[in-house]
């Protein structure tokens, strides 16, 4: 039987997802209300359980007459597609009955007129595994999750060109601290703006004061943010997620001036020490800008020597009529997009 749930109804939402052994702060009811401020849609938790077998999906409902391309020619209500929220996602299951999970799903979401479903798996929890038989599953490039065992642990998998700046920026006064509280928000949210003007980042990477204040006061125990100081200044900042023994990397910036110092390096690894004196066993990083290997790749690679993780994505559609008249619709400025429509 599947079951959905709103944000309105927050309480039974982070029950559930709790209830999971391998849930992660992505599927916690605080975090995506944040894209909800940000736009990114309506989200729900979608449930299903039958019998010893148990799975949950959180997804952000979005309707497709608002699609670039589209608006103007389909009516608002008629027709929506499904994605992940910003970061990580798609069903974690527990149990052996798949099939009927996904029959039932496959269901529901048509007599929803949900057409599609773009998913970016949790590269820690392998969740693309299960899910494989039911979705279009695509490997993507590699990413770094730091092994939190122990102190030591973390200080062997750095590489030695990692650890030399991590010294030079303690030798440099560089300190870290973390804080829950709006002023260290609203400096992380400039700094983060600047550096994404640096990188010339898209719109969409641009983050209102109500977003930063949702995740202030609706992830209390889930986000908090480590700051470098030097002489009183924050010169780099990350909001790191937290819940169930998994550490995230969530979003980070940097004033350009003090990037010879290395703040954000060893931020990182004050950040990790703290997890793994609070029982922390992940530290995941990500990869690098579209999945390549580029230098944001090598920086995280730095703080870890073993083996890497996949990035996976899946991808569904559900009402193929639907999804061919949409793209009759529309010229696709990127054949590689999914759904086209939105491409």
């Amino acid at each position: 039987m599947i079951t959905t749930f709103t944000l309105e109804q927050s309480d039974q939402w982070d029950r559930i997802v709790r209830s999971f052994s391998d849930y992660d702060t992505y599927w916690l009811s605080g975090y995506v209300r944040a894209f909800r401020i940000h736009g990114d849609g309506e989200p729900l938790l979608i449930f299903h359980e039958n019998g010893e077998t148990r799975g949950m999906n959180v997804v952000m409902r979005r309707d497709i007459a608002g699609a670039p391309g589209v608006t103007g020619r389909i009516a608002e209500g008629q027709l929506f597609d499904f994605a992940t929220p910003y970061g990580y996602g798609g069903w974690i299951i527990e149990g052996d009955g798949t099939d009927r999970l996904f029959q039932e799903y496959g269901e529901w979401a048509a007599g929803h007129r949900i057409v599609s479903e773009f998913v970016r798996f949790h590269p820690v929890i392998h969740n693309h595994s299960a899910c494989a038989p039911f979705y279009e599953v695509i490997p993507l490039g590699e990413v770094i999750c730091m092994d939190l065992s122990s102190p030591d642990t973390v200080w062997a998998n750095l590489t030695s060109k990692n650890r030399n700046v991590i010294r030079k920026a303690v030798k440099n006064d560089v300190k870290i601290y973390r804080g829950q509280y709006p002023a260290i928000y609203e400096t992380f949210r400039r700094i983060y703006n600047e550096t994404m003007d640096k990188d010339r980042a898209s719109g969409y990477y641009y983050f209102g004061k109500e977003f930063y204040r949702s995740v202030l006061e609706d992830l209390p125990r889930n986000a908090q943010v480590f700051y470098a100081e030097r002489e009183g200044e924050v010169i780099a900042a990350s909001i790191i997620l937290t819940a169930n023994c998994r550490m995230n990397y969530h979003l980070s910036g940097s004033v350009r001036q003090y990037s010879p110092l290395a703040p954000t390096n060893l931020l990182l690894y004050e950040a990790a020490l703290w997890g793994c004196e609070n029982g922390y066993k992940t530290f995941y990083l990500g990869g690098g800008v579209g999945s390549g290997e580029d230098s944001l790749f090598k920086f995280k690679r730095a703080f870890y020597r073993g083996d890497l993780n996949r990035f996976h994505i899946g991808k569904k559609i559900f009402n193929r009529e639907a999804y061919e008249d949409l793209l009759g619709m529309v010229k696709p400025e990127n054949e590689n997009f999914f759904p086209k429509y939105r491409g």
